[in-house]
């Protein structure tokens, strides 16, 4: 595990008798899950987002966060988040997304293709809509999208996934050009390589040995701590400070096709 600190910079909106408030979703595992610790141990009080609700319940427990089942492909469920978080939000983590399927583009499943556009932009698209309001009431609100590299190299086997987190990558962009005179950063990391007990598994249908075959020989991949600890250093820059997209790899990945394994 990767021991990781975080050197945070007091927001504008941080004031002695209202602690900022993030919501990160798909918070149930994985970077969401870090994320919500790093932000929780930078002074946030997070509103932890996803579907499986014992999870998110047991880490607002353990971080003094607040649960909040939501399902991003929901409007009914998103509606319910905004209910939830009320009038003011100092920072939105767009963290929900997935990969399902790994077939060629002659053998794409179209039900895998439309799960992976519903929650990585449709998804996105609802969470931010709902929520932007009280970021733009904070003063000074924030929003860090989680991308991947995926979404800037196509790759054999990932047109699917590829696809959507493009579309991560450009409804980011078209955000902050249309929010360029409001008070709030928009802002996209885009991980390589990260080990996460789930993603790899989820997208390999529960194969672990294609899951594993993944990582195989690399000695450190990033982790879900590695991207957790990124994104708390974006979302605590000084206001006027945005960093537009941060690409993030392990050493050992070089590009999307060349990583060093021994």
């Amino acid at each position: 595990m990767t021991t990781v600190t975080t050197t945070v910079t007091t927001s504008a909106t941080e004031t002695a008798d209202r602690p900022r408030t993030a919501v990160v979703t798909g918070a149930s595992s994985g970077i969401g899950a870090a994320t919500a610790r790093a932000l929780a141990a930078a002074g946030y009080h997070v509103v932890c987002a996803a579907r499986r609700v014992e999870r998110i319940e047991a880490l607002a427990a353990e971080i003094g966060g607040t649960a909040v089942p939501c399902d991003v492909t929901s409007p009914e469920s998103v509606s319910g988040l905004a209910a939830r978080v009320g009038d003011r939000l100092d920072l939105l983590v767009n963290n929900a997304g997935g990969a399902f399927g790994s077939a060629p583009v002659a053998e794409a499943d179209a039900d895998e293709w439309r799960r992976m556009y519903e929650v990585n932009v449709i998804g996105l698209m609802q969470v931010t809509r709902a929520l932007l309001p009280a970021l733009l009431a904070s003063g000074a609100g924030a929003i860090v999208n989680v991308g991947s590299t995926a979404g800037r190299v196509a790759y054999e086997g990932g047109a699917g996934y590829t696809a959507a987190k493009h579309g991560t990558q450009v409804v980011t962009e078209t955000l902050r050009l249309e929010l360029f005179d409001q008070p709030v950063r928009v802002m996209e990391i885009a991980p390589g390589m990260v080990r996460t007990d789930e993603f790899s598994l989820v997208r390999f249908g529960g194969d672990e040995s294609k899951a594993e075959a993944v990582y195989a020989g690399v000695a450190e991949p990033l982790v879900a701590e590695d991207v957790a600890d990124a994104i708390a250093w974006m979302a605590t820059r000084p206001a006027h400070v945005n960093i537009d997209e941060l690409v993030i790899r392990p050493r050992a990945q070089a590009a999307q096709h060349k990583v060093h394994r021994v």
